[in-house]
Order: structure tokens, then sequence, then C-alpha cells
């Protein structure tokens, strides 16, 4: 069964780990084709056996109708020419062209995953109304749209993008059993990190973009070392927004108290060395640093968005602060830096939170069974059918 895989670029991100670990970890029975524009950090893990990769240059990031029709044309003769039985697509510009030139091409099973949302509320009306119309025109020739998150579901449902049935819950899996990672001291990991041995750590994982919202962790950081100047603030990741917090930090006054030490190989042992994990996202899936931070045994303070309302139990497993209240995200990473046993307690209810459904394996095996569901079925009869009136 062959089953091609579209993605718009390979960043250093969730989606773009998660269809790359599907598609090396897939059964026998499956031949497993990815589809992306070249130019992203994981390019390099392509070079696998167990798939083949196709880049096209003209699929790329931000609105270009040239480049999109090249793009569209592109991967409808890729589809003819490969005779795939499944497309399955990823984030949103490649979930917009893929699934239209699917169908175009006859593929007869169409699916797609919302790790996200493409529009947002901070977009403007014109923008939104636009990527909720090629939305809705996608939806429409899918046969099934995974969603990692229950609140992405229920966001789905309200602008009228699922019909009955077309939805199902897989969530964005981690390696489970990698968490946490083992580490002989957390006061010498983090004395190498230059964060202090016995100071209280905060971390937060990411690339460095709008949707992430690094310059909000720069000042929840600020608000919180003017009350307790002892706490010390590490962000892993990098990214377009470099630049522009290390200027804060300089303008705040905070170097040597804030870092931004860019990617690291060794993220599960700075989870399992920090005290707090804290995410100032705009906007989530279900974030798999958090995930992954939780397995750790972390107590989070989270912005309530998304996917991360899924998991955290305000008070019980993590605190969650409405987007944009950097004062009251201070407040909470100051309740747990100073009261050790809270924070043993929300870490400990943090670990048993994730279970069985967020292993990546299981999320594998989850797709692998929905694929044989799907082509099962009388999938030609399907795309005969297919309905463009908007869903009640």
């Amino acid at each position: 069964m062959k089953v091609v895989h579209v993605i718009t670029r390979l960043e250093l991100g969730g989606a773009q780990q998660n269809t790359l670990y599907t598609l090396e970890h897939l059964g026998p029975e499956f031949e497993g084709v990815l589809v992306a524009g070249p130019g992203g950090i994981l390019d390099s893990q392509t070079d696998d056996d167990r798939f083949r990769t196709r880049f096209f240059p003209e699929l790329v990031h931000p609105i270009s109708p040239v480049h999109d029709l090249i793009a569209l044309l592109q991967l409808f003769q890729c589809f003819k020419t490969e005779s795939p039985e499944i497309v399955h697509t990823h984030s949103s510009k490649a979930g917009i062209l893929g699934r239209v030139a699917a169908w175009l091409a006859g593929v007869p099973v169409i699916v797609h995953t919302y790790h996200g949302f493409g529009f947002h509320e901070r977009q403007s009306a014109c923008r939104r109304a636009l990527y909720l119309a090629l939305e809705r025109i996608a939806c429409r020739v899918s046969t099934k749209l995974i969603f990692v998150s229950e609140a992405n579901l229920e966001a789905a449902r309200r602008q009228g993008l699922v019909r009955e049935g077309q939805d199902v819950l897989i969530r964005s899996g981690v390696r489970l059993n990698d968490f946490p990672a083992t580490i002989e001291d957390r006061g010498k990991k983090k004395a190498s990190l230059q964060c202090g041995m016995h100071k209280p750590l905060v971390v937060s994982v990411g690339n460095l973009k709008p949707q992430k919202n690094p310059e909000a962790f720069v000042r929840v950081a600020a608000k919180t070392l003017e009350k307790d100047p002892d706490v010390r603030f590490l962000f892993v990741g990098d990214g377009e927004l470099r630049t522009r917090v290390e200027s804060m930090i300089v303008s705040h006054r905070l170097h040597g108290k804030v870092f931004f030490p860019g990617w690291r190989k060794d993220v599960a042992e700075i989870i399992a060395a920090a005290d707090i994990f804290a995410l100032t996202s705009l906007w989530e899936g279900l974030p798999r640093s958090l995930i992954e931070a939780m397995k750790s045994g972390l107590p989070s303070v989270c912005y309530a968005t998304d996917g991360v309302r899924d998991v955290i139990r305000d008070g019980e497993n993590g605190f969650l602060v409405d987007p944009g209240d950097e004062a009251r995200m201070a407040e909470r990473i100051l309740e747990l830096a100073q009261d050790a046993d809270k924070a043993k307690r929300m870490g400990q209810a943090a670990a048993a939170t994730i279970g069985k459904e967020f292993d990546i394996d299981e999320m594998v095996r989850a797709q692998e069974r929905l694929y044989r569901e799907l082509t099962a079925g009388e999938v030609g009869a399907r795309r005969q059918l297919v309905n463009f009136d908007r869903p009640s």
C-alpha cells in the first residue's frame, strides 16, 4: 500500500519530526513516499532507505500565486505518476495544495493531520477569511481529518470544517521511554548550562518564531526576576526572532540570567535538570515539548491555548494562564520556584497524565489502522459523492 506524505518544509518542529518518524516506522505492508519543499533543517534525515523523498522547490510557506500554481501542478503530476492509495498531508500550505491535487489526480483516500491551524485570531480579517475558505475547500475533498487535540477538533467543528464522522483523534506522539532522561547530577547539568547549580531553572523549547512568542518569555523572565533574582530562564531553540530576543536580554539587563543557547541535542537532559517548564505560545496543536516536560515530571506554566488545555488541569498538574497575561505567568512561576513541595506534587501529577496515547509508536500504529480501514472501504464511490456544500 503506497502512502505519500506531503509537508511544506522539514523545519525542526513536531509535525515534521512526527511525519519523518511515521515514514521510518511504517510496517512492511506500506510503501512510504515523502514530498516536501527543500531548505528545512531536517532535510538531511530524508536519506533513508525506508522511504523515498521528492523535493519541490515551488512548495513554499508564503502565499505566492505563481509558486502555488506550479506546486499544485507538480503535486498533481506526482500523484498521477506515483498512483498512491493514500495521500496524507500536513501543515497549512501543503495541506491545501496537496489535498486539492490529490483529489484532481483521483487518489482514492485523502487524509490530513491538523497539527494546528494556519488561521488564527491575530491575523487580519481578510487573511483569516481567505485561509478559512481554502481550508473548507480542502476539507470537502478529504476522506479523513486527523486532529492531535480535542481543542483543535472543537475549533474545526465551530468553523464548519468537519463533516459527521470525518474526524479522528490521534495524538502527536513522543518517545515516552526517553523521558525522563537519566542524568547523574541535576546541579552539574545546570552548571554546564551556566545557570547555577542550585538555582531554580525555568525551561522552554521551540522555534524562535511569532507563534512561539519568545519575546513574552523574556518579559515574563524580567517580571519574575524583579521578585526573585535567583531564578534562571533558558529557551532552547533558534529562528527568525533570535536577534530580537537577544536585544531584549541586553535592554532588560538579563545577561547571565536568561539564556537562548540555540538548538541542542541534549534537550531531554536539559528538561530533566530543570524545575519548571514554561510555554508562551500564542497557538498550538499539541506541543511535543510540553508532553516531554510533563512525562519528565515538570510542573508547567503555560498560556491556555488549544491543545495545551487538553493536558494541563489548572492547579493540579500545572498552571494555565490567559494568553498575554505575563504578570500572572510570572506569579505562577514564582509560586512554583518558591514552593518545592507544590512543584513536586504537580510534577508527579503531570507525569501521571501522559499515558500510552501520547507514545509515538502508538501514533504510528493508529495511523496504520486508519489506513487499513479507509482503503478497505469502497473509497472509489466516496470520491464521486464528495459534497461541496458547507456541512451543517
